[in-house]
């Protein structure tokens, strides 16, 4: 039994903060712990409180009297201290929580779901909601068997028909819907060009040598009884060495004879004129572009079936190589000036002239000019359709003026396309025949395609791998921009340089003779290679929206022969006096566009087998065949976890085990028994086992054991517990 005696003796109390139990008879079951002032702080909530100055038999008397002569200051001290003591941070008590759980989480983890295949199977076949499994295992043995059998049948079909559906939604299909609108239309952009590019009268300096060298090879082609060329006068044949022209005399197939056009009677040896007379005649011999490389190992051969198509390439061929290395700014002024092509602009009731055109270059056709572009001002509407509403043109092409050997064709080349779209006038332009009026009514489609995964198309070409080389005109994307830019980049990684119909990217130059000899050769090859065109083609994009106009075309003869006479004399009167030239009717355009009706067409892409098709499928097949839902699924779902579960601890025990089967494998011998296991923990000495001799024994004759203590370890009073305020109360006292 403790007395104060002992309390004093120890120099503190070993009585714990919870009092003691409550014993047989007594009327409360724990005793509150002594409080040195009447303050509520002191007093645990729910107990009774003490009587003023009793206090518990447990409490030595130096305790109480410390407590009783305790100043007021120390009091205070005390309340302050414990009023500031630090509470725990919140963030460390949220992630205590989140450590605990996260360890039940792992422990559950551990022991797994509990049960055991068999009792998986038996209580998702009990407990699911579709309706075969439950009959799997409430039936006779005969009943069990078919419905095992029905419920595996209808299983396979419900997953064949999934499939079908799925495969059908993966194949991105789509439907095309036709709707027909009625609004008011901006009216598309117009680009007029000249057949010619260029006007002879101010190109004719540079091509003066190849027009004479085309001369002599008309003379060679046409014989000397029908060419009117002098003989006698010298060419310049530099041009001609790198690209001749041949004939190629076919008569025995399998050896074919190359004559060259300007060899003295076709032995070998060159002549700066043309030798007399014709050894092959036209239709014995054909025409042919002779293609080489660089150092003239290899050579190719461009065969035509008729002598003007070839003359007319190699034409084109060498007045390429010239104007690639003319500035572009001269080129310019070599082309039709617009207040010469366009002669009179009406647009609507409203008048216009050559300044409300934006002009343009294009290498095939010189000098453009664009009505209704949309680049600086808002596109211009057209209030009703017909002629009276639409564009009228009245155009000279100047046809006295065209290059005689690289124009053939005479007339307007013009095009309709979007606002900001650049026009691929050679390839989607029409032809407008001089000395005619020709009509064009208009109607409108709008394309409107899915984008992916359902096509391969674009929005504005951001996600096209091609540089788009159109960029520089602030142009809109296009497939048609996308293939030339994809072309030119081939062109510049094969040969070298650039072509001269398409745009440059930064610090390229285009082709010529004099820096790349053998750039006809590899451009002939890029040209026909068919690796390159798919390659560009798989590339590039088509648009997700386009705008096509559809044209219908007629025309007529204007003007008519009674008024022919003052047309043209008003038309020359307006016209710049300077020129000196008088307007005749095989240089006179007239055009008419304008809307044929204000229909439009919209063609739009949708989806034909949208998620809520496939799910409604899906759901239907499931409910029809097996009488499920989605749930039944989740069920499904997680009797797979459950198994794969299992399966994976039963995997870790296993490896467990074989490691340890392993380890146990390593030590020879009997496991040691619980004997030895409890000598080698007590033997602190390492004193030798002289219960089994060996040949160590004898080499420890003289060891002594080492002394063992007869004290008892010190009695340490912080290894006690004793209430908190009796242990303030012992310190408070000490420091006073």
């Amino acid at each position: 039994m403790w007395t104060p005696e002992q309390g004093s003796a120890r120099g503190r109390s070993s009585f714990g903060g919870r009092g003691r139990k409550k014993g047989r008879g007594e009327p409360g079951g724990a005793v509150a712990r002594p409080s040195a002032s009447p303050s509520p702080a002191r007093h645990a909530p729910g107990l009774p409180r003490p009587a003023a100055g009793s206090l518990p038999v447990c409490v030595s008397a130096r305790s109480r009297r410390r407590r009783q002569s305790r100043p007021p200051a120390a009091a205070s001290r005390r309340r302050r201290r414990r009023r500031t003591r630090p509470e725990p941070p919140r963030e460390a008590g949220a992630t205590m929580h989140v450590k605990k759980y996260l360890l039940k989480g792992l422990h559950r983890l551990q022991k797994g779901p509990g049960y055991t295949y068999k009792e998986l199977l038996v209580w998702y076949c009990d407990n699911t909601n579709t309706h075969g499994p439950k009959r799997i295992i409430c039936e006779g043995p005969k009943k069990k068997a078919m419905w095992f059998v029905l419920t595996l049948l209808f299983t396979s079909l419900v997953c064949w028909q999934w499939g079908l559906f799925i495969k059908t939604y993966l194949n991105w299909e789509v439907s095309v819907s036709l709707s027909i609108g009625f609004k008011t239309m901006d009216f598309p952009a117009v680009t007029i060009c000249n057949a010619s590019p260029f006007q002879y009268s101010k190109v004719q300096h540079l091509l003066k040598d190849l027009d004479e060298l085309m001369e002599a090879v008309l003379g060679r082609i046409l014989g000397p009884e029908l060419s009117q060329v002098n003989d006698t006068r010298a060419l310049n044949l530099s041009i001609w060495h790198h690209t001749p022209l041949v004939f190629i005399n076919e008569q025995n197939p399998h050896h074919p004879v190359v004559l060259d056009l300007f060899e003295d009677n076709f032995n070998g040896s060159a002549s700066n004129s043309p030798a007399p007379g014709r050894p092959c005649s036209a239709h014995r011999c054909k025409v042919a572009m002779r293609l080489c490389s660089h150092n003239g190992t290899t050579c190719t051969f461009r065969n035509f079936s008729s002598a003007t198509q070839a003359v007319t390439e190699w034409y084109t061929l060498q007045a390429t190589n010239i104007f690639a290395q003319v500035p572009n700014q001269e080129l310019v002024a070599m082309g039709y000036p617009a207040e010469r092509l366009i002669l009179a602009c009406l647009f609507g009731a409203e008048p216009c002239n050559y300044r409300n055109f934006t002009p343009i270059f294009h290498p095939d056709y010189g000098n453009c000019y664009i009505f209704n572009w949309g680049m600086t001002e808002k596109a211009l509407p057209s209030a009703n359709p017909g002629t009276e509403f639409g564009l009228k043109l009245i155009l000279d092409m100047g046809q006295e003026d065209y290059v005689p050997f690289l124009t053939s064709t005479a007339g307007a080349r013009l095009m309709l396309h979007e606002q900001r779209s650049y026009p691929f006038i050679k390839e989607e332009g029409i032809y407008a025949m001089a000395g005619m009026e020709t009509s064009i009514g208009v109607l409108v489609d709008k394309l409107q395609r899915k984008g992916e995964p359902y096509s391969q198309c674009t929005k504005n070409g951001s996600d096209v791998p091609i540089q788009n080389l159109y960029s520089n005109y602030n142009t809109t994307y296009s497939i048609q921009a996308c293939i030339r830019s994809c072309f030119q980049e081939h062109m510049i990684r094969e040969c070298g340089c650039g072509h001269y119909l398409y745009p440059l990217p930064h610090k390229r130059k285009y082709c010529n003779n004099q820096e790349f000899p053998d750039w006809a050769h590899c451009y002939s090859a890029l040209r026909i290679s068919l690796a390159q065109r798919e390659t560009c083609i798989y590339a590039c994009k088509e648009s997700c929206n386009d705008t096509q106009y559809k044209m219908t075309i007629s025309m007529a003869v204007w003007p008519s022969e009674a008024s022919e006479d003052w047309i043209f004399h008003v038309l020359s009167q307006e016209r710049d006096q300077s020129s000196n030239i008088t307007l005749s009717r095989k240089g006179i355009v007239k055009l008419n566009i304008y809307f044929q009706e204000f229909n439009y067409r919209t063609i739009e892409e949708s989806a034909a087998n949208n998620i809520v098709w496939l799910l409604s499928n899906l759901g239907g097949q499931f409910g029809f065949w097996m009488g499920g839902s989605v749930l039944c699924l989740i069920e499904f779902g997680e009797i797979i976890i459950d198994f794969v579960w299992i399966t994976i601890i039963k995997l870790v025990a296993l490896a467990k085990s074989v490691r340890q089967k392993r380890a146990q494998a390593r030590y020879e011998g009997p496991p040691p028994t619980v004997a030895e296991l409890v000598e080698a923990h007590t033997n602190f000495g390492f004193q030798p086992d002289l219960a089994t001799p060996g040949p160590d024994v004898e080499a420890y004759p003289h060891e002594q054991n080492p002394p063992i203590p007869g004290t008892p370890p010190p009695n340490y009073d912080s290894l006690r517990l004793q209430p908190l305020d009796v242990i303030e109360s012992d310190s408070e006292g000490d420091a006073i």
